[in-house]
């Protein structure tokens, strides 16, 4: 697959959570590609560690917990203080564990939005005072498909993830007026490999190539294509908006 070169992410500094393996994995590869300095930040401290030596160069690794907000915002200055002044953030990080609603306790309830929503937020927060000094910047929140089609049981995350659309229009809002553009992008299914490991079956292969307009099985590299667009001035013009990268599903 042929990438496009942007630019305008030359020597920018891009801050990606979860960004150690899966679609995380392959944004943080596609960055550095760029020319982007990255900071990843992850809870697989052996898997970050292992890309960030192997990326070498304008790349950090901070080994963070995003349900810990205090520490996670400390690891997001360390970053900044490391590589540079974060001006592009990919809130990335995620886990779709299933889940039956006889299976939800209030704590497991909150432990999912804090996994899966809450980072967003106040990932946004910590890099604000980066990307006011640059004079602008590029949030890019994750949002799923799985809320608008998914047959399987998991409605916390469900939920989080579709409130990601309206953090992403609120803060588009707020910030618009300092040149910081905040949109969601919304992957449809994509084979990482722990969704292959996990959940693809024979006929969850047959039914996802049966709904999709594009006849393919979607990889982390179709998301991070559509993040460096996000991230570079090419989209300068583009806040609040949802995109679905999601082969025609929905």
């Amino acid at each position: 697959m042929t990438q496009t070169t942007y630019g305008s992410l030359k020597g920018k500094t891009v801050l990606i959570t979860g960004g150690a393996s899966g679609i995380g994995e392959s944004i943080a590869r596609s960055f550095h590609a760029q020319g982007s300095k990255v900071a990843i930040l992850d809870y697989n401290a052996e898997a970050g560690q292992a890309l960030a030596k192997e990326l070498g160069e304008r790349v950090h690794f901070e080994h963070s917990d995003v349900r810990d907000i205090p520490a996670f915002q400390a690891a997001i200055r360390r970053a900044s203080e490391a590589i540079g002044p974060i001006t592009i953030l990919v809130n990335n990080a995620a886990r779709d564990d299933r889940h039956t609603i006889d299976q939800v306790t209030p704590e497991y309830w909150r432990e999912r939005f804090a996994t899966n929503l809450d980072h967003q937020f106040f990932a946004a927060q910590a890099v604000l005072p980066d990307m006011e000094k640059a004079g602008g910047g590029s949030i890019i929140n994750m949002g799923s498909t799985s809320y608008m089609v998914s047959d399987d049981s998991f409605a916390a995350y469900k939920t989080a993830k579709s409130a990601a659309v309206g953090l992403t229009r609120a803060l588009a809002r707020e910030l618009g007026p300092k040149n910081i553009r905040v949109n969601c992008l919304v992957p449809g299914w994509i084979m990482t490999q722990r969704q292959i490991d996990l959940w693809l079956t024979p006929e969850g292969e047959k039914e996802l190539l049966k709904r999709q307009c594009v006849k393919r099985k979607l990889v982390p590299q179709d998301i991070a294509n559509f993040a460096l667009f996000l991230g570079a001035d090419d989209s300068s013009a583009m806040s609040a908006q949802t995109y679905l990268v999601d082969g025609g599903w929905v």
